[in-house]
């Protein structure tokens, strides 16, 4: 008989994060393993820069505080300050595949916060599962919060991060060259899936009990069976829709660039 053995830990996973811990280290380290060209995250009206929770993170929270509702279709929610912080710092930083953006709209000064770049804080978007070696990420967390809505905001933002992904490294500003960029939402939410095919994304199927969220989100999750592990937390079927480089190059650019130019 093999003998073997198991010293996985499990990641320190809490819902709040000592005081010390929240921000992350100083200088901030996105740890993300594909480069951050800032020329090449910005269009006229909106411009992206990496999420720094000690700049963008109380302004965040103040945004969504009344609007929960925001999350409805993610497979998380944070319930206060603490829990943002938490989720940033451990959710993302610490995670080598995923790296946030707030997303800037240049179209609205904020004098009361001069660290956003002479303009307004409007939400945010990040690259998900990001895979360097198979040239591969997801535009993920998509969220606009509620007075930038039906604004240019959402399809300046997320039209950033597809040329970003998708051109290639020569292009000018400089692009990733990534093969595939996906899209996954959940299977009810059509705003979001309507808005990744107006970026040229493709429907290839649902992904069956995907993810487990949070019991705040029953509403908008699947109930599982008494003998589950997580019994208290529902489940979510997932969209999945993307976009590949030869797409991109046979007419998907030019789709993304009409997002971006659309006028509100």
């Amino acid at each position: 008989m093999a003998t073997f053995t198991n010293s996985y830990k499990p990641p320190y996973d809490v819902k709040v994060l000592p005081e010390a811990d929240r921000f992350g280290p100083t200088p901030y380290d996105l740890n993300f393993p594909l480069p951050i060209h800032l020329e090449s995250l910005q269009t006229e009206r909106v411009f992206l820069t990496p999420f720094i929770p000690s700049i963008h993170g109380k302004a965040y929270w103040d945004a969504i505080a009344s609007n929960l509702y925001l999350y409805n279709y993610y497979p998380w929610v944070c319930q206060s300050y603490e829990e943002v912080l938490t989720f940033f710092e451990l959710k993302i930083r610490r995670d080598t595949t995923r790296v946030m953006f707030a997303v800037i709209d240049k179209t609205r000064p904020d004098p009361a916060h001069p660290e956003f770049g002479g303009g307004s804080l409007a939400g945010v978007v990040g690259l998900f599962r990001t895979s360097a070696s198979d040239l591969s990420t997801e535009i993920a967390h998509v969220m606009t919060f509620p007075s930038f809505q039906r604004t240019h905001v959402t399809g300046n933002a997320c039209g950033i991060l597809a040329k970003y992904c998708l051109d290639p490294p020569t292009a000018s500003p400089p692009g990733l060259g990534l093969r595939r960029v996906q899209w996954y939402c959940h299977s009810e939410n059509v705003k979001s899936a309507t808005l990744a095919e107006r970026l040229g994304m493709k429907r290839e199927g649902i992904l069956r009990w995907h993810a487990v969220t949070q019991p705040a989100l029953r509403e908008w999750g699947k109930i599982t069976r008494k003998e589950d592990p997580f019994p208290d937390m529902p489940g979510r079927d997932t969209l999945c829709l993307s976009v590949c480089w030869d797409e991109w190059e046979a007419g998907g650019r030019e789709k993304v660039q009409a997002v971006i130019d659309r006028k509100a």
